[in-house]
């Protein structure tokens, strides 16, 4: 395996497109600007980053988050009660739906979506349960220039209220809703975004929430949208991360897209989620 060194970072990228972990720092230990500031550009470079061996409190997690951007509240589950920037990601034994177990971007249908999302593991099933995660700078540098020009004259309907990603939210919503949690969100976002810090750019579109183009119907925009969304989870675009207690995931939710995997039945799976203030898609 590759290995690259950032400061004290010992970075191992994951996959060809996407992904690295990173190894020799405890977060535990309040990290300095100076290595912040280097976690920063490996996410950038990566998309998306892991940490091992990091069993944070609620407390330290929240501060860690904090030290890479703004704390923003999910509107639809509440946080935990001492933490409520804190969200539960959890599946039960006896439940059949993952939170979230579809391919999607975070919080889409908003007209800001957060810039990151992190997750420290808490409680794991014996097997199953990985998350998979999804470069949307390879799936549009792997388009035609016929299609690069034309998806980038159109924008995209996001709703909350797409079925598929709604059955994913019902338990936690009936034990842990919000007073927005029945109210359907809608955002119209550009197809290709352009990363406001790398300016790279990205398909931004997800089958959890994207419905149709804007001046589209839903049925003229089906067909390409099928097209976009096998396209965006090819293999070569992706990586797969297999989770420990206290192993930590932040990914920039601008560029990546991520779906838990949801084949643990009969099992508990806890991990903590804190999302980051994003800025609005141009």
């Amino acid at each position: 395996m590759t290995t690259e060194t950032t400061l004290a970072l010992d970075v191992r990228p994951m996959a060809g497109a996407i992904g690295a972990e990173i190894h020799g720092v405890d977060l535990t230990q309040t990290p300095s600007d100076e290595l912040i500031q280097a976690i920063r550009d490996v996410w950038l470079s990566y998309g998306v980053i892991f940490f091992r061996d990091q069993p944070l409190a609620p407390a330290q997690f929240q501060a860690f988050a904090e030290q890479l951007g703004d704390v923003v509240e999910y509107p639809f589950v509440k946080g935990l009660p001492d933490h409520p920037m804190i969200i539960p990601v959890l599946k039960l034994p006896h439940e059949k739906h993952n939170f979230g177990g579809v391919w999607h971007t975070d919080t889409a249908y908003l007209a800001a979506p957060p810039m990151a999302t992190l997750l420290v593991a808490r409680e794991l099933p014996p097997k199953g349960g990985d998350t998979m995660f999804a470069s949307g700078y390879a799936a549009y540098e792997a388009l035609s220039p016929g299609l690069q020009a034309t998806l980038s004259s159109l924008k995209a309907a996001n709703s909350s209220a797409k079925a598929e990603v709604t059955k994913t939210r019902e338990d936690r919503v009936a034990d842990s809703a919000t007073e927005k949690a029945n109210q359907p969100l809608v955002g119209e976002h550009p197809v290709i975004r352009t990363h406001p810090e790398t300016g790279r750019r990205t398909l931004y579109v997800n089958p959890a929430h994207t419905t149709h183009f804007v001046g589209w119907t839903e049925k003229e925009s089906q067909g390409l949208l099928d097209f976009l969304f096998a396209h965006q989870v090819k293999p070569e675009f992706t990586c797969r991360f297999s989770w420990q207690p206290g192993s930590i995931a932040l990914w920039d939710n601008r560029c990546v897209l991520h779906n838990p995997i949801n084949d643990y039945h009969g099992h508990k799976r806890l991990l903590h989620r804190i999302t980051l203030k994003g800025d609005t898609p141009r």
